[in-house]
């Protein structure tokens, strides 16, 4: 009688499916979103390099019958502004030391006709009877920063002119520079005359 063999498993595994070529269609649809992705990218670097290159600028000045250590000494006098100051309602150096010098933090509350709004700007320059100058940031830097400055330049025989200016440089300035001009500019005016006021109080006991 014959014996029948043992049954084997076939060791041989399948060979895979061959790959199906990429469809034209759909290569040329992943090189037209590639393009357009790094075209975006470039338009957007450029929109921000503009924009950081073109700030928008605010500027008003006035005369006021003073020395420069006279205004200087009211627009240091920090503490005192809540009593007269319609712009910069409050401000004080939040930083270690206290003290009014380059580097040190503000904390500023700025009133305008949209309400108060508060910054954290830098002191980038302290030049006593010259000049006070600051930077603010929104996000990271590259949104809006403004450069806020104060500059006394003496005029004639105890007549000085203070100086109010900020540069706006960032990706959203230019979405405002219409508010800024209409709503921020007339403070820096009402502060200007303000401060004029308050130096002719002090000088006069």
């Amino acid at each position: 009688m014959a014996t029948a063999l043992p049954h084997t498993a076939d060791d041989t595994a399948p060979e895979p499916a061959p790959q199906r070529p990429v469809p034209a269609r759909r290569r040329r649809r992943r090189r037209t979103l590639l393009g357009a992705g790094a075209a975006l990218l470039a338009l957007l670097a450029g929109y921000t390099g503009w924009t950081n290159t073109h700030p928008v600028r605010l500027e008003a000045s006035i005369e006021i019958e003073a020395s420069p250590d006279e205004v200087w000494q009211v627009l240091t006098d920090l503490a005192a502004y809540p009593r007269w100051n319609p712009f910069i309602t409050s401000t004080k150096v939040t930083s270690d030391g206290g003290r009014l010098e380059v580097g040190a933090t503000l904390r500023n509350v700025m009133h305008d006709r949209t309400g108060d709004t508060v910054f954290e700007p830098e002191l980038l320059a302290v030049e006593p009877g010259r000049e006070l100058r600051w930077i603010g940031k929104m996000g990271p830097g590259w949104i809006a920063d403004g450069e806020h400055r104060f500059v006394i330049e003496e005029t004639g025989d105890h007549r000085v002119r203070l100086t109010q200016s900020e540069s706006f440089t960032g990706v959203a300035v230019p979405f405002f520079a219409s508010q800024l001009r209409s709503g921020t500019l007339p403070q820096f005016r009402a502060m200007n005359a303000a401060l004029a006021r308050r130096v002719a109080q002090t000088r006069s006991g």
